[in-house]
């Protein structure tokens, strides 16, 4: 099968697979940390979760249909908001985002990143992000966020 160098294609394993349910989930979420899910934080993980690959925050921007006031801050605090609640992840190599179907517990998620197709597959890294907590931990550095992004080629494009 051949991957589209221009939209890379995910296999994301907390991406959602019932968007209804995952939108429940995400106000019973936001409920429990008693944030305000607004309107447009609503619109922007919804476009997310329906995506099925990583998206850019202007991709979201053009899509937004003139949900609330459809700005770049507006988009990029939205995003925010979601990060920190564990909604999504956001890939830093490719400035892009996803919904993560797991929100209702936090994880470490690392990232593969084919760099001859731009397939993403998702990993779930609690043993990596155990041992560079230990490593930072033993420097004294108190570690805040980190994203686990590796590139390579797929196996598919490794064959």
């Amino acid at each position: 099968m051949a991957h589209s160098k221009t939209r890379p294609i995910a296999n994301l394993s907390c991406r959602p697979t019932d968007v209804d349910e995952f939108m429940a989930l995400a106000d019973a979420v936001a409920k429990r940390k008693r944030q305000r899910f607004t309107p447009i934080r609503r619109r922007v993980l919804k476009l997310l979760a329906e995506s099925k690959a990583p998206t850019k925050a202007y991709d979201l921007l053009k899509n937004l249909d003139g949900t609330g006031a459809s700005k770049p801050p507006t988009v990029y605090r939205a995003l925010d908001f979601l990060l920190e609640l564990g909604l999504a992840h956001k890939i830093e190599t490719l400035n892009a985002y996803v919904a993560c179907g797991h929100a209702d517990h936090m994880h470490k998620a690392a990232f593969l990143i084919c760099d001859s197709c731009l397939n993403v597959e998702e990993l779930h890294a609690a043993e990596t992000a155990g041992v560079l907590k230990t490593e930072t931990d033993s420097v004294g550095f108190v570690l805040g966020r980190s994203v686990i992004e590796a590139h390579g080629q797929c196996a598919e494009c490794a064959r």
